[in-house]
């Protein structure tokens, strides 16, 4: 079933969760249609059937009183459903359906975990469109009698597409082509800086290629490397490296359009300027300048990644060739010696889990009021106290916002101190989405003439407000540190891919800052600690990291 996002995305922002369902989920209509009432201490809730299957069953929840009840409230909502229909997911609305709390629970060896998801109507919605991918059924996924299993229906809500099942094969391939294109490189004589640079060089064909396949290079070719390299053995064999390549990584994607020589700008095409030194010359081109690699080598690699689906948006699929940009850090967590350099492939839900309650303690702890105002109050303060980020997100007014947006999210500094590719980065990167998109989101229904002008001139500014977003994390919160530059490299580009991902055409991308998100490499590779105790000394200014105090992945708040 080709999944449509965009109708998708506009059944989220009206809220028809039926049609979202069934029309573009591939969910069936609930066998019973009707609206019914029920009461949960006390309060009572109107419980509308929004589709089912297999045995699992989609409910959307209204309180009597209109408002989106508290996490005990709905865990209690969720047990009295569960009594009938054990495997659900919950959507609560409020009164004005303008936000809606998607809540599902995992059970797991009898013990009970909550899942909740906020959706603020104005949102751009484009992670939570990742979410759903997970639950989209089609027609081959049903048995000759039209039916699914509900073990696979639970499977599907339980998690997402398993990345790192694909991921795995794919590294196998492309492990082979590694050891192929390492010997196919000519004119760099030491071993290391050899196997070195055969990284940084496919690195960046698979950078192309995920712009590639999202149709952002020269008019949306989605085969540009394959054809340019065709053109190239059409000339004459062995020039692709040395007579496009270069051009492309070092004029192309490195200089604007009109600093470009004529025959870059001949042979490229339109390529976006995109800055960043993603692709200035590395250290290894500048001492080997006769380096080359035959066309052999790409034909090979090309093959590999023309068996696969590539994308950028990490939006499952469904296809068992999709692979998404966490592939660059599983493949270089896996080629390096990990007994060495104490480097593993952490898998997503657990950074993401970790991102998010750090993140979200951070930003409760900046904006509830302490406890000694708590306490006597203060006349003209309102007191806030929320116990989770829902919660506040549920409750954002405009001086909240204005707290967050202007305040508390481009103050708040992340540092992983051992940040490998780019894991835990990546995953704090979509924590603090999350939450910016919220914010941003409700900004239009709250009236306020200062965030309303905040915005009108942001989105005069840049033409997707989901890329400046992304830029303005990246840019303002997120820091790394490694003994490994190679790895540091790895985490750039993941970041900058992260990036590219949020603009749906071409011209919504902008160049990015030299130096940013800012990464450093100790001076003494034995000592993974020192950087951190440098930074905490405030000593360490190194890729432009300010002085910053910190243990392993907790973050301080400057207010």
């Amino acid at each position: 079933m080709a999944i449509d996002f965009n109708r998708i995305r506009d059944c989220l922002k009206r809220f028809e969760f039926q049609t979202l369902f069934v029309e573009e989920l591939g969910w069936s209509r609930p066998t019973n249609r009707a609206e019914s009432s029920f009461s949960v201490k006390d309060t009572r809730f109107t419980r509308r059937p929004v589709a089912q299957l297999a045995g699992a069953a989609v409910f959307e929840i209204a309180a009597e009183g209109g408002a989106i009840p508290d996490a005990k409230l709905r865990a209690a909502v969720e047990k009295e459903i569960a009594k009938q229909h054990h495997e659900n997911v919950l959507i609560f609305v409020d009164a004005e359906r303008t936000q809606s709390l998607w809540y599902w629970a995992k059970r797991d060896n009898g013990k009970f975990y909550p899942r909740d998801h906020l959706f603020v109507r104005g949102q751009p919605g484009d992670l939570f469109l990742s979410k759903l991918g997970q639950i989209v059924f089609d027609l081959s996924d049903f048995d000759a009698e039209g039916n699914v299993s509900i073990v696979e229906v639970a499977r599907r809500l339980r998690s997402a597409l398993d990345v790192e099942r694909v991921t795995k094969k794919f590294y196998g391939e492309f492990q082979e082509q590694h050891i192929a294109f390492l010997e196919l490189i000519k004119g760099i004589s030491d071993e290391r800086d050899r196997r070195w640079y055969a990284s940084v060089l496919l690195n960046r064909l698979m950078f192309i290629y995920f712009l590639q396949r999202k149709g952002f290079l020269d008019g949306g070719r989605l085969n540009y490397l394959q054809e340019k390299l065709a053109d190239s053995q059409r000339e004459g064999r062995n020039h692709f490296f040395s007579g496009f390549l270069k051009l492309l990584f070092f004029e192309g994607f490195a200089k604007p359009e009109e600093k470009r020589s004529p025959e870059a700008r001949e042979k490229l095409g339109a390529i976006k300027y995109l800055n960043g030194g993603l692709f200035l010359p590395h250290h290894v081109e500048q001492r080997y300048p006769k380096l080359d690699v035959p066309d052999k080598a790409f034909e090979n690699l090309f093959a590999l990644f023309e068996r696969y689906s590539w994308n950028l948006n990490d939006t499952p699929g469904g296809d068992d060739n999709e692979i998404s940009p966490d592939v660059l850090g599983y493949i270089f967590e896996k080629y390096i010696n990990q007994k060495a350099f104490g480097a593993y492939y952490t898998r997503p839900e657990i950074t993401e889990y970790l991102c998010e309650r750090t993140i979200h303690r951070l930003i409760l702890d900046a904006v509830n009021t302490p406890e000694e105002l708590t306490r006597h109050g203060t006349p003209g303060v309102r007191v806030r106290r929320y116990n989770e980020l829902a919660e506040l997100l549920m409750d954002l007014d405009a001086p909240l916002c204005k707290r967050l947006l202007l305040d508390v999210l481009p103050q708040l500094s992340l540092l992983d101190p051992a940040c490998g590719s780019g894991a835990f980065l990546v995953a704090a990167m979509k924590t603090l989405i999350n939450i910016y998109a919220a914010v941003v989101g409700k900004i239009k229904f709250l009236g306020n003439p200062e965030l309303s002008d905040w915005l009108a001139k942001t989105e005069r500014a840049h033409p997707s407000i989901n890329y400046f977003i992304k830029k303005s994390i990246i840019t303002d919160n997120l820091f790394g540190v490694d003994v490994m530059e190679e790895a540091t490299g790895i985490a750039r580009l993941r970041l900058f891919l992260a990036l590219v991902a949020s603009a749906e055409t071409v011209e919504q991308l902008e160049p990015h800052p030299v130096g940013v998100p800012r990464f450093a490499v100790p001076d003494n590779p034995g000592l993974r600690c020192a950087a951190l105790l440098a930074i905490e000394s405030g000593s360490f200014e190194a890729g432009g990291l300010r002085p910053y105090n910190a243990n392993l992945y907790q973050a301080t708040h400057s207010p």
